[in-house]
């Protein structure tokens, strides 16, 4: 039995967890010399007693190894431990770091300069657009994003990456193979191909109560710093930013109108003492003020070479030319249809190559 298959066997077994695994491990040694153990050797172990200590020793009754082994070679996932050198490193050092991480896609090293984002799935359009946004912006800059697939500011923090052609982390609260939310199984595609789909659940195992607030803990953990895009009072976004604080990261969040429900969690983290911010920049003003050596790519967009604009990006920038102009006279410009103009217009000013101006003017910045 190999190390990984030994902790998928340890992660399989229900009630033992990452906490317990650690003081089995501290007393033998390794993950195989676990399941080999007697139940004698087992029940006098800190957090332990003869149950606990029975369902160790016969774990071959109690789970099926070779069909969760099939079930990631027909999936094609690859699994990490905390001995593999691709597991994020701040997740390491949490109190309760996950046994084994499911990976749909591939992590790399750079995956260990994250910035989490996390709100509300109820979200508006103005935390929407924070969101995505920051994300495009974080992701631009070099930081991969991870958030948690859910529907909202998580579905947003993602996009916004995937549109900087960056890397985004989805890390999600059930099995790969019960993807959850069902209307995010695109999306999910997507991130696999830029990214990875992770999980710390078997390939099966079944959103429920319980596993979200799990799969915070990683969000949290995993990151450098968190931000809170939008959020209300009671939300499970403050839950996180609580985990993270506890963790020692650095807590960002989007103010909103003070009689915005809506923006209420965020402006009460802000009174508490998280970093208010306003776009990307601030959050990465402040990364390189705390980790100056820090590596990074290129700042966002003080100048994207002209060449890397194509399709309506290239037809809408040069249709701006060096004047303030109206959305309505872009739209006539470049023959486009509004929608699409005013996505592109969007995608520009998040490339930093335009700026948004009062009464829905459009300047080029470079």
């Amino acid at each position: 039995m190999t190390t990984t298959e030994a902790y998928l066997a340890l992660n399989l077994l229900p009630g033992i967890g990452p906490v317990r695994v650690r003081k089995l491990l501290e007393a033998m040694g390794s993950p195989q010399r676990i399941l080999s153990a007697k139940a004698s050797q087992i029940q006098h172990i800190e957090g332990f007693g003869r149950e606990l200590a029975e369902l160790v020793a016969n774990w071959e009754s109690s789970i099926d190894l070779a069909v969760e082994v099939k079930k990631i070679e027909e999936r094609g996932l690859t699994v990490l431990t905390q001995e593999d050198a691709l597991y994020p490193k701040l997740l390491k050092q949490i109190h309760s770091p996950p046994l084994v991480l499911y990976v749909w896609g591939t992590l790399t090293e750079r995956d260990s300069n994250a910035i989490g984002v996390v709100g509300s799935r109820q979200a508006t359009h103005y935390g929407l657009t924070a969101a995505r946004k920051m994300s495009f912006q974080l992701a631009y800059a070099g930081y991969t994003v991870v958030s948690g697939l859910a529907r909202g500011i998580d579905t947003a923090a993602h996009e916004g990456a995937l549109a900087a052609k960056g890397r985004t982390v989805a890390v999600i609260g059930s099995g790969i193979g019960k993807l959850y939310p069902p209307e995010n199984a695109a999306l999910a595609e997507r991130i696999s191909e830029n990214g990875a789909v992770v999980s710390e659940f078997p390939v099966d195992y079944p959103p429920d109560r319980q596993s979200f607030p799990l799969r915070n803990r990683i969000v949290a953990g995993w990151c450098t710093g968190l931000l809170v895009a939008e959020a209300p009072m009671r939300s499970g976004s403050l839950i996180t930013a609580q985990q993270a604080s506890d963790m020692d990261r650095t807590i960002y969040a989007v103010p909103g109108n003070i009689d915005r429900p809506t923006s209420a969690g965020c402006n009460r983290l802000i009174q508490q003492g998280a970093k208010l911010v306003l776009s990307g920049d601030d959050i990465l003003d402040d990364l390189m003020t705390l980790f100056p050596t820090a590596p990074m790519a290129p700042r966002l967009q003080e100048s994207l070479p002209l060449v890397e604009l194509g399709g309506d990006e290239k037809l809408v920038y040069e249709a701006l030319g060096t004047e303030h102009l109206h959305v309505n006279d872009v739209i006539e410009a470049t023959g486009l249809p509004p929608g699409a103009v005013s996505a592109t217009l969007m995608r520009l000013e998040m490339k930093r190559v335009v700026r948004a101006l009062p009464g829905q003017r459009y300047v080029r910045l470079v």
